[in-house]
């Protein structure tokens, strides 16, 4: 319609003017129709390019998508919910048992440390003395430490004085005297434990070959599992030193501004006993399968990678890693930390997830190399840095479920809900294959469909998850929520009613 207008305007002006005239102004009228022409097809060039490189380039587009600093950042500062652990006021004190129970715990840090507190609600059920107990130095990680070496013996003893009688060994009596052998039942209640207590008719002295998941995650009263609470949170301190070079990594880190925890399970024995291999070479694939296959006391054998990876049950990779908290909203400039072992591939696979969070720092970048020479020398040791490091951190994110994953994310749930993202393997697997295909992008949109997945997965208030639909049985007892991943409503109250 403009046009049209400009059109008839400049035929009413020809109506008065001479032809020379008139041949003039329309050739400078071409004249600047040609120029503007000109300067849009440049400048429409120069946009294209500009839009292809942010196509190219996964930076410039993640600064289309910006989220607020409280979102980022912001945990739920714990909606008036607070810890509240301390025994109800039916809670009797110790008797001085002359019965013993010696633990042997297996496993990893954490598999261990949340053995030993269901070990010690078992020595209260029991009405038994227990011996502090020995630690794994058969796993994967051959770990030689001993209890003392990665906890504080003395403030473990006396913080339970008032729960059960703890000693550091048994009386030279009882040393060579016949001990009754006995594997408990998983996902034990208090009924089972007082009915295996007739045990000490016979023997004085009950030694556990196993600590993992002795104890049910629900139905057991209100003061063994807070004793539970106490153990963890507050009776199992790391040894001294631990507890120093924990705290000035921290520091460090802090002093940097606010940092994400990741706790990346790219290790290789992980990526073994999943038999998850997408991304990698055949010969890493091999690798993993040969390890797997002569692992004895790993079931699965045969394993379908691809249908591991599309039921999300494998580690996200850290390129994916990189693209989900990219489309988080967190910039390029943020401090990551990395929680975890040896990552599989090293560097190779590692710089996927650098190149975009350069600011990616382990231990070793953060203080002297002998200040940590004599942990790192031990796995258990320099976990227990990691989960230090892990709880104080302003945000903490696993790449995969595992006993560190859900022991940090219950101990930030119980000192106030600290923001924990707990990315949905399933859901991200999708959409990163749907990029695989060219369907969709790094940008606005994968950023909205990232956001919307995770809203409700930031370690928000909210009880435990009882057993999945469908399962029935002893069985349905291990598809139920780890106590120790959420302490809530036993260990975390909303009144100030402790």
């Amino acid at each position: 319609m403009a046009g049209n207008g400009k059109d008839r305007r400049l035929h009413a002006r020809t109506t008065t003017t001479p032809a020379y005239f008139r041949f003039r102004r329309s050739s400078l009228f071409l004249l600047s129709i040609l120029v503007l022409l000109g300067i849009f097809t440049v400048a429409l060039f120069l946009s294209q390019r500009q839009i292809s490189a942010v196509d190219r380039d996964p930076f410039s587009r993640s600064q289309l998508f910006q989220v607020s600093e409280e979102k980022l950042w912001g945990s739920s500062l714990g909606y008036g919910y607070h810890p509240c652990a301390k025994p109800t006021s039916k809670y009797s004190a110790p008797e001085d048992w002359d019965r013993y129970i010696t633990v042997k715990s297996n496993g990893g840090l954490n598999q261990m440390r949340t053995g030993i507190s269901d070990m010690v609600a078992v020595a209260r059920l029991m009405n038994a003395t227990l011996v502090v107990p020995q630690l794994d130095k058969r796993s994967f990680w051959q770990d030689t430490s001993t209890f003392e070496d990665i906890f504080d013996e003395a403030y473990f003893i006396e913080t339970l004085k008032g729960d059960i009688r703890v000693v550091k060994e048994l009386p030279k009596e009882l040393e060579s005297a016949p001990r009754a052998r006995k594997h408990f039942t998983s996902w034990s209640g208090s009924t089972y434990y007082e009915e295996i207590a007739r045990l000490f008719k016979d023997n004085k002295v009950i030694h556990v070959p196993k600590s993992d998941s002795r104890l049910a995650n629900n139905d057991l009263p209100l003061d063994i599992q807070r004793l539970r609470c106490r153990t963890l949170y507050q009776a199992l301190r790391f040894a001294s030193p631990i507890e120093t070079i924990g705290k000035k990594l921290v520091a460090q880190l802090q002093s940097k501004g606010r940092y994400i925890a990741l706790h990346l399970r790219y290790e290789k024995d992980m990526l073994s006993f999943t038999g998850c291999t997408y991304g990698l070479t055949d010969q890493e694939a091999e690798e993993l399968k040969v390890m797997r296959e002569n692992t004895n006391h790993w079931k699965m054998k045969g394993i379908n990678s691809t249908e591991q990876r599309i039921g999300g049950f494998c580690p996200l990779t850290p390129k994916e890693v990189g693209i989900f908290l990219q489309a988080l909203g967190y910039p390029k400039s943020t401090w990551i930390y990395l929680a975890a072992g040896e990552i599989y591939g090293g560097d190779a696979y590692l710089s996927d997830l650098r190149s975009y969070f350069p600011n990616l720092v382990t231990k070793e970048m953060l203080v002297q190399k002998k200040e940590l020479q004599k942990f790192m020398k031990h796995a258990s040791q320099a976990a227990a840095l990691d989960y230090i490091i892990s709880v104080e951190s302003d945000v903490f994110v696993p790449s995969y479920t595992g006993n560190m994953a859900r022991a940090v994310e219950g101990h930030r749930r119980f000192l106030g809900h600290r923001k924990t993202i707990t990315p949905d393997r399933k859901g991200l697997v999708e959409l990163f294959d749907l990029m695989e295909k060219g369907e969709i992008e790094e940008g606005p949109q994968l950023s909205s469909l990232v956001c919307q997945m995770h809203k409700y997965r930031q370690g928000a208030p909210r009880k435990r998850f009882g057993s999945l639909p469908g399962s029935k049985g002893r069985a349905r007892l291990r598809t139920e929520e780890s106590f120790y991943e959420n302490p809530l409503p036993e260990c975390i109250c909303l009144t100030k009613n402790h």
